[in-house]
Order: structure tokens, then C-alpha cells, then sequence
């Protein structure tokens, strides 16, 4: 992944383990609320991560197929740098640790579902995603998209 996700109009990929190009982020320019359109390789939307401004602290929807399936949001009591992720018809998630320097997990019942770093690369502005085995690959990393959407 990369850092500044939210630039109006800035697209990028999100490569795998071996560099290929397994997702692209499609900002959408000129809307009322920021939007990334979570895309495969072929280009099929996975996931719809999209700003809700008017509440009282900022939310983070994310939809598929025009559905919602999970919610980001910051948590109100605690430390700085932790978002609860509130899940459509599953266990909700927590995500925790330093999100600016983009250096924590996701877990869900205690247990670590994704782990979030930049120490694994030595290019700029570059951070890896790990994804647990049998995890949700597109609702993981929408997630991570919606917390860098939070925090930028």
C-alpha cells in the first residue's frame, strides 16, 4: 500500500507478496464524499469505501455490491490510535497500535486477523498488509483504506 490514499483522483495498486497487482485503489474525484472503489486485477469492484461526514465523529462506510458490510470508525474512549470496526453479520474488529506510523493490527476477539507495517520495506511512503489465512482479503484492506481515510 501506499501513504496519502485519499488525494482526489490519486489511483494506485496494491501488489502481492511477489510484486504482482492484486487490487487497485480508484479514487473517485468530484463527489460530495471522498470514495475508493476497492477493484481486482480485472477490475471488478470488491469493495466501496466511502466518507460519512455527518455524524458526530467521522465514519467510514464500506459496501459491497451496494450493500453495507462494515462501518470504521475511531474509538471514543482509550488510547489515540485505536478504530472499531463495526461488521455487518459477523464479529465486529478492533484495529490498534500506531496508525500514523502505520505500524498495527487488526484483530478480531483478541486474536490478530491483519498486521499493518512499514518495516518490511525500505521504499518511501510504502507499508504491507499481512492477511491471515482464510481472512477476507477485500474487507481487510478496505479496512485499512477507510483507517488511512480517518487519519489523513
Amino acid at each position: 500500500m501506499r501513504e496519502k490514499l485519499m488525494a482526489v483522483g490519486d489511483d494506485f495498486w496494491i501488489e502481492d507478496e511477489d510484486g504482482e497487482r492484486a487490487y487497485r485503489a480508484n479514487a473517485k474525484a468530484l463527489r460530495a464524499r471522498e470514495t475508493i472503489v476497492l477493484e481486482d486485477a480485472s477490475g471488478n469492484e470488491v469493495a466501496r469505501v466511502q466518507e460519512r461526514k455527518l455524524s458526530v465523529r467521522d465514519k467510514v462506510a464500506i459496501e459491497r455490491d451496494g450493500q453495507p458490510i462494515a462501518t470504521v470508525h475511531k474509538a471514543l474512549v482509550g488510547i489515540r490510535d485505536r478504530f472499531v470496526i463495526d461488521v455487518e453479520g459477523g464479529p465486529d474488529l478492533k484495529a490498534h497500535g500506531n496508525i500514523v506510523d502505520h505500524e498495527y493490527e487488526v484483530e478480531r476477539d483478541g486474536d490478530a486477523v491483519a498486521r499493518v507495517s512499514k518495516r518490511w520495506f525500505r521504499v518511501r511512503d510504502t507499508y504491507g498488509v499481512e492477511i491471515g489465512a482464510g481472512e477476507d482479503e477485500a474487507l481487510l484492506l478496505a479496512v485499512v483504506v477507510a483507517i488511512e481515510s480517518l487519519t489523513d
